[in-house]
């Protein structure tokens, strides 16, 4: 790092003041929005600038649009017009060697997160990734420890922005004041579906001028090029075990949060998953798949052992309705839900989704009264980020929270894929009851891409 970087870094870490004590909730550390921050702007390198790479370098287009990169050129005209000062990459490997840079946001493709981030994080830089934070379990746990062990230098957050609204808070503390008593289950879904990957294979096209193929592809196998491999973005490459991690791996990061942020979860200890044959190339069209928690401390109304279960396609919803109406009664109609969880304890059933909430049967609560609000609104999604970065002040998404639930969203891919139930022991990493499982937890990296 040069001296000027060094001095710049020092700088934005020193010149903002942090004025009101946070409030803690948890592992969670909470910012008052009315907290200063310094004007000083960070360098940021944006490493993906179409789709959501688009929507996230809106979020943070206050701070110096320092260096832009993407592996198709069409994106990087389109970026550069607005912002005809940066820097322009096709490999974010090389960006990243870029000592002026503070800090990069990430949004490729889901194999590549992991790799980016941890090259960022190990480089000294602050981090903003999109979800899921990785494409292996073994990815999502080296994005903690990596984290921890720069914790308090670097500011990390992923890209689940729901976790910044207002409902979300009201919801965390709904569950913590006890609305429905010691949760011992947490019920989510989302309504996505998978469509088929037919064929797997594509046939060859013609490379667009300028399109960095090669780094497209980064840790995946190497095949002829094909746009549809890529365009159309997640929905399109998420449905390939080799880019993505499905319908579970996506909208998971954001569903399971609620209830890992309200309960305090942080490691299953096993896990089951149903749904159609696995397939070698292509993520499940429907999942249902199912956690167990241990019993944790530090708040009575999540005591108990918790079962998370998770549920997506048109079976998913099937069987979540079949589960949860008889449960929530004349509260709501849980087909009009398209994505929601519902927390159940001995007082009833909590219902809720990004900007709403619902307690059932109403028979059981005819005069309730809400907690008071004892989590204080976001600065936002992004500026939590920017702030913790020039401040030392941590995250609410910070990579040692939002690996942990990445970590567990992806052991449901496992068990799917492995076809049985696992027994995991978190501390080693490792599947007790059925060690060949291990190759499932990671991948084969190409040559060039090893993390």
């Amino acid at each position: 790092m040069t001296k000027r970087a060094q001095t710049r870094r020092a700088f934005l870490q020193s010149t903002a003041s942090l004025t009101a004590a946070a409030a803690t909730l948890g592992p969670s550390l909470y910012v008052s929005a009315a907290e200063p921050v310094s004007k000083e702007k960070l360098n940021i390198g944006i490493i993906g600038a179409g789709g959501r790479g688009g929507a996230n370098l809106n979020g943070v287009k206050g701070e110096n649009i320092y260096a832009l990169c993407d592996t198709n050129p069409e994106v990087l005209e389109k970026a550069g017009a607005t912002f005809a000062a940066a820097k322009v990459y096709s490999d974010w490997r090389e960006l990243l060697q870029d000592s002026q840079i503070d800090a990069v946001v990430i949004s490729t493709a889901d194999h590549h997160h992991a790799l980016a981030s941890l090259a960022a994080m190990k480089a000294g830089k602050h981090v903003y990734c999109e979800k899921p934070l990785a494409h292996t379990v073994q990815e999502a746990r080296q994005m903690q420890d990596v984290y921890l062990a720069s914790k308090g230098k670097i500011a990390t957050q992923m890209g689940t922005q729901i976790h910044a609204t207002n409902n979300y808070r009201r919801v965390v503390e709904l569950v913590q004041a006890g609305a429905v008593g010691p949760v011992t289950e947490a019920h989510v879904w989302c309504s996505r579906t998978i469509n088929p990957v037919d064929p797997v294979v594509l046939t060859e096209q013609a490379i667009p001028t300028g399109f960095n193929w090669d780094v497209w592809l980064g840790p995946a196998e190497m095949r002829p090029y094909n746009a549809q491999y890529w365009r159309g973005g997640n929905l399109n490459w998420n449905r390939r075990w080799e880019f993505g991690n499905g319908v579970l791996g996506d909208m998971g990061s954001h569903l399971i949060d609620l209830p890992y942020w309200a309960l305090g979860l942080h490691r299953p200890t096993s896990v089951v998953s149903e749904g159609p044959a696995a397939d070698e190339f292509a993520c499940p069209s429907w999942q249902m798949a199912t956690w167990e928690h241990p019993a944790r401390t530090g708040n009575e109304n999540w005591s108990e052992p918790t079962k998370v279960v998770w549920y997506h396609g048109p079976e998913g919803m099937r069987r979540r309705s079949e589960c949860l109406q008889p449960l929530v009664g004349d509260a709501t109609k849980i087909d009009d839900w398209g994505i929601g969880v519902a927390f159940v304890g001995p007082k009833g059933v909590l219902v809720a989704d990004y900007g709403r909430w619902v307690l059932g049967p109403k028979a059981n609560f005819p005069d309730f009264t809400p907690p008071p609000q004892t989590i204080p609104p976001s600065l936002g999604h992004y500026e939590e980020w920017i702030q913790a970065a020039k401040t030392g002040v941590e995250t609410l998404c910070n990579f040692a929270y939002s690996g942990a639930l990445i970590e567990h969203n992806l052991l449901g891919n496992v068990a799917h894929r492995a076809g049985k139930k696992l027994n995991w022991d978190a501390d080693k990493l490792a599947v007790t009851n059925a060690p060949e499982v291990a190759a499932l937890l990671t991948k084969e990296y190409r040559d060039g891409w090893a993390i």
